[in-house]
């Protein structure tokens, strides 16, 4: 299982195992969980775990607008996309295949799916065809360094 022990979740469960995902670190994206088999379209690729706190952390999901799931061992490690492989159901905690994922592939949600507001805003770089390059929470505004950022990337695409 990918969580620690303390968690004491029942192994059978679709928890996260070290026999289905792995943890790689790249350098332009950061930390990342990649399948090590393929998940079909709307199969369930894992529940989730974690501690609730009320209050956003950079690997937290929202449950609530009070309410967030501290992860850093598996959600709180999915990379953006703004063409996600997942989706996730925060009601139930699980995680689900929007279209099929191949073994390697690294897992990936649109941030703006589950916050309203992002720990911290960041260029997007998913280089998806509907990419909004600059990525935030569902109720946020741009930030003022978002702003300059697209400023600038439309006067060098442009």
């Amino acid at each position: 299982m990918i969580y620690p022990s303390e968690y004491e979740l029942e192994t059978g469960r679709n928890y996260p195992s070290h026999e289905e995902f792995t943890v790689n670190h790249c350098e332009t994206t950061g930390c990342g969980i990649y399948v090590k088999r393929s998940f079909k379209k709307g199969e369930m690729v894992a529940r989730m775990a974690g501690i609730t706190v009320p209050y956003i952390l950079q690997h937290t999901l929202q449950i609530s607008p009070f309410l967030h799931l501290y992860d850093p061992h598996f959600t709180g490690l999915l990379l953006h996309s703004c063409d996600p492989l997942v989706t996730l159901d925060m009601n139930k905690l699980e995680v689900w295949a929007l279209r099929d994922i191949e073994k390697g592939e690294a897992l990936t949600m649109d941030y703006a799916q589950t916050e309203d507001k992002l720990f911290k805003q960041f260029p997007c770089s998913c280089g998806a065809i509907n990419c909004r390059k600059w990525v935030t929470g569902r109720k946020e505004s741009i930030n003022q360094v978002g702003q300059q950022y697209l400023r600038e990337l439309e006067r060098k695409c442009g």
